[in-house]
């Protein structure tokens, strides 16, 4: 093996990069249940924690083993924490990333099959997301643009919000994340929107960004066939 491979040419891994220049916008709400969600479905996935503030390796902490693990790295060790993931059998690596860091965010990108960004549906928000787009289009990597914490029901905020995305040149994932109790709730006791309420909207659609991401990135969104294969 070589560290100057992209990981996902040796390996079935795949990995989802969670960017935004500007804090505040969920990017660690969105990679903790990304990666619970796979765990969910029968994958072997993994949350790498770049944040210097470290609070999703504190919500792992606080969980005890239970899925998924949860990993920090510094950013120059991002590459090879995935290789070593998924040469142990990681699934689907997700990679979580601090505000105004263009090294994580970079190193994150670079190693990406998948880049999201999450974003709210203010004017505020969208400004400085189009820094993150411009970064993601320099290092060539698909990336979505993900809505959240906006208000559940306003069709056309969001309707406006995806023609500034695509003004700047950017795509916007098809699924809304919009601002539920459930996730401050749930995170608070170490747990997910699975967890505390299954039958909720939040863990609703957290299922359905799963089964979008796995889409775009041609994995199965079936997982249990495999274990009973």
């Amino acid at each position: 093996m070589t560290t100057h491979s992209h990981p996902h040419t040796y390996t079935s891994a795949r990995t989802v990069a969670i960017i935004s220049q500007k804090g505040g916008a969920g990017k660690t709400t969105l990679a903790i249940h990304l990666a619970a969600a796979a765990a969910r479905a029968g994958r072997v996935s993994l949350l790498i924690d770049t944040d210097p503030q470290a609070s999703a390796s504190q919500w792992g902490e606080w969980r005890q083993g239970a899925a998924p693990e949860v990993i920090d790295s510094a950013p120059p060790r991002i590459p090879a924490k995935i290789a070593a993931a998924a040469q142990q059998g990681a699934e689907l690596i997700v990679i979580d990333t601090p505000p105004h860091a263009d090294l994580a965010a970079s190193k994150a990108a670079e190693c990406a099959d998948l880049v999201l960004i999450p974003c709210r549906p203010s004017a505020f928000d969208l400004a400085a997301m189009r820094t993150t787009i411009r970064l993601v289009e320099l290092l060539a990597r698909p990336a979505f643009v993900v809505f959240t914490a906006g208000p559940p029901h306003a069709p056309h905020i969001y309707a406006d919000a995806r023609e500034l995305v695509a003004g700047f040149g950017g795509e916007t994932c098809s699924i809304i994340l919009p601002d539920r109790a459930a996730y401050r709730h749930a995170v608070a006791a170490g747990q997910t929107v699975f967890e505390l309420d299954p039958g909720g909207k939040a863990a609703s659609e957290i299922e359905q960004l799963h089964m979008w991401t796995c889409e775009q990135l041609h994995m199965s969104t079936i997982a249990h066939e495999r274990k009973s294969a």
